[in-house]
């Protein structure tokens, strides 16, 4: 144990595994949520179930030795429901291409993830501009959560419209979103998976669901997902926006959860050596484990702000990780209880997520015009376009156009020069494809 230096850090094995065991209950609910949002990209979701927890208990354990913090990385919630919703459903592109993508994104996140340019775009991306992104994923999946649920729906003379709230199964989403935004406001530990429990006990008792006949079973093989990413297809020039958004998400992401928890554990300051070091190789473990992730069958790992949970019952170190990973060993055995889950019951999780991330706007200066319009265009155009590429790009240039109009020089550095011409590439090849393919002579 003297690996994780347990006496410098003045904690101990006992609290290391308490910490653990905390954020592993905070957090076990991705692995029958990633089944179901993945699940309808019309991957199996026997071998999704079982992928999840495999790349999690692999990525936690990983990042425990490697980073040696108290940092637990699983399937991210956000960039999940893009792969299903905004990729495999809205481009309508196979899901094995669509892994193709995470993992292009994710060898680019490990390749730079070894140099400074994650330095570099902290330095050059106006943090207002990433809590944008953050907001507008946010409102993006409480968007899909509430239309998968059914308590919105189609209409053909609003877009949208309330869904049938009669209907007991949208009744049971219901009852799902109330628990959980009452076990978060109650500041719940575990809320998020007691929510599901709840739920669906409601749901079996009144019949509205099956309930499950046995609660355990031996793990599902992965052998149907495992290795079945296309990178070949990923690498169509229409899929480029995709892969620059995974990545930019996904870099956003890490950094803003990162900084959070591990602030909250003081464990480092981004802005003196040994913090940046620390953050460095949490970002690297991100990286390299979403590359398995892809292979495994799984979209992309990041770290979970669930970790601040661990944090906060005592967790300093990268043994806490490890146990968390340990834990979730446990999930494997239990894919006829997740498999009963309401899929009504989990796409609240959904929503609060959205909620939590929306929450970011809090913090936002609106009184810097170009902060302001684009922070508006980001949120609004993620979930209206159901794109976060579209979203995040329009964000990136309506910025660059209101600083180049006040004539606001010094706020126009490389980085928002380069990541503006980025995201007019990919606004011009999501949503001008057939003009753009002529443009340079592509199809």
């Amino acid at each position: 144990m003297n690996f994780f230096k347990l006496e410098e850090n003045n904690t101990s094995v006992k609290q290391e595994f308490n910490a653990g065991l905390t954020t592993f209950l905070a957090m076990m609910y991705i692995v029958p949520v990633n089944m179901l949002i993945m699940g309808d990209a019309g991957m199996p979701k026997d071998a999704l179930l079982t992928a999840t927890a495999v790349i999690t208990i692999i990525s936690c354990i990983f990042n425990g030795f490697w980073a040696n913090t108290p940092v637990a990385l699983s399937v991210g919630m956000g960039l999940n429901a893009y792969f299903t919703y905004g990729l495999v459903i809205g481009m309508k592109i196979p899901w094995q291409t669509a892994l193709g993508v995470v993992c292009l994104s994710a060898i680019i996140f490990v390749l730079l993830s070894f140099t400074n340019f994650r330095i570099w775009i902290m330095k050059n991306i106006p943090i207002d501009l990433r809590r944008a992104i953050s907001a507008g994923i946010g409102a993006f999946i409480c968007f899909i959560g509430l239309k998968q649920m059914g308590f919105i729906v189609d209409n053909p003379a609003t877009l949208v419209s309330i869904g049938n709230v009669s209907d007991p199964k949208v009744f049971v989403g219901i009852i799902g979103l109330i628990s959980i935004i009452s076990f978060w406001a109650l500041k719940l530990k575990g809320g998020f998976i007691l929510s599901v429990i709840v739920t669906s006990i409601f749901a079996w008792v009144f019949g509205i669901y099956d309930a499950p006949k046995e609660f355990f079973s031996a793990p599902a093989s992965i052998s149907p997902i495992f290795m079945q990413l296309d990178i070949l297809d990923a690498l169509k020039l229409a899929l480029i926006p995709a892969i620059i958004t995974f990545f930019v998400t996904h870099l956003f992401d890490s950094v803003g959860t990162l900084t959070g928890v591990c602030n909250r554990a003081n464990l480092f300051d981004e802005h003196n050596e040994e913090g940046t070091h620390k953050l460095a190789k949490n970002l690297e473990s991100d990286a390299i484990a979403s590359v398995a992730g892809s292979i495994v069958g799984t979209s992309t790992i990041t770290a979970f702000a669930e970790s601040a949970s661990g944090v906060e019952a005592g967790g300093k170190t990268g043994l806490t990780a490890v146990f968390t990973g340990l834990l979730f060993i446990f999930t494997l055995f239990l894919l006829p209880l997740f498999s009963a889950i309401p899929a009504n019951a989990i796409y609240p999780i959904l929503v609060m997520v959205g909620v939590l991330m929306f929450s970011e706007l809090g913090k936002v200066n609106y009184n810097d015009p170009a902060i302001c319009v684009s922070t508006f265009l980001t949120v609004l155009l993620m979930p209206l376009t159901y794109s976060i590429t579209v979203g995040l790009s329009i964000g990136f240039i309506s910025y660059f156009i209101v600083k180049l109009v006040l004539r606001k020089w010094k706020d126009i550095n490389s980085g928002i020069i380069t990541l503006t011409l980025i995201s007019l590439l990919a606004f011009l090849v999501t949503s001008a494809p057939a003009f753009f393919g002529k443009l340079i002579g592509a199809n």
